[in-house]
């Protein structure tokens, strides 16, 4: 008897629907038939965020090769609510947890920006942070991987800016200030700063926006990493699809 195999999620590039087979890369085949031991029979959970999640049949399997075929779809594409995350990258490991946790968290896009104060941009690998995102969807059960922007320099981002999406402020020079969300609907994109905050010239540039709204994260100055999930949990809580 075939046993069932779906806890393990496999991001494919590929169309999932009723019966549709699935050729497998030589580096998916090594994960699943090296790693996970699967064979002939056993099941996989596949998403691709377009079509849901699908509950595929192994057909064919080698270590260098193998062959899928969908069987039923078991969850709907969850699509998140629309909220961007703007961050300043800070030093790799951290900035691999931001994606990841924002993926996990339920942004619908991330976008690294260049400030006055960042150091570590000329050196983010945007291919290896939609890698982090991918596979924090997989793990978290997620049917939609955020798409990671190139970085972005700060003062063109703003000016290109499309002004009916709100902006989250999270602003370091209101600390120890209450939290008090906004209560405005629509999209939304919450920005946080690098190492030292933004410059007097970004926030200024920030405050003389109708759509920004500066918020304190409470009565400590919280590190980057830690303040790109606090705020996309208040976000979530207050306006987002926690709710």
């Amino acid at each position: 008897m075939a046993r069932s195999s779906s806890r393990i999620r496999l991001y494919i590039d590929h169309p999932l629907g009723p019966d549709k087979r699935v050729t497998l890369s030589r580096e998916q085949a090594h994960y699943l038939f090296g790693v996970m031991r699967l064979g002939a029979g056993d099941d996989v959970s596949l998403f691709n965020g377009k079509d849901g999640e699908w509950r595929a049949g192994v057909v064919e399997s080698s270590k260098r090769g193998g062959v899928l075929e969908c069987l039923e779809r078991t969850a709907p594409l969850q699509m998140p609510p629309d909220v961007w995350l703007v961050f300043a990258p800070i030093k790799k490991d951290r900035t691999s947890f931001i994606v990841e946790k924002a993926t996990e968290l339920g942004a619908a896009r991330i976008v690294p920006v260049q400030t006055e104060y960042t150091q570590s941009a000329n050196r983010v690998r945007t291919d290896k942070l939609q890698a982090h995102a991918l596979e924090a969807a997989e793990q978290c059960g997620g049917t939609f991987v955020p798409p990671v922007d190139d970085v972005a320099k700060f003062n063109k981002l703003l000016a290109g800016w499309d002004q009916s999406r709100h902006i989250l402020f999270c602003d370091e020079a209101m600390v120890g200030e209450k939290a008090a969300l906004p209560t405005d609907t629509g999209p939304w994109a919450i920005f946080i700063g690098p190492e030292g905050g933004f410059s007097d010239r970004e926030r200024d540039a920030l405050l003389a926006m109708s759509c920004a709204h500066p918020i304190s994260l409470g009565p400590r100055i919280l590190r980057a990493d830690t303040a790109a999930v606090s705020a996309l949990t208040l976000w979530q809580h207050s306006l987002g699809d926690w709710t």
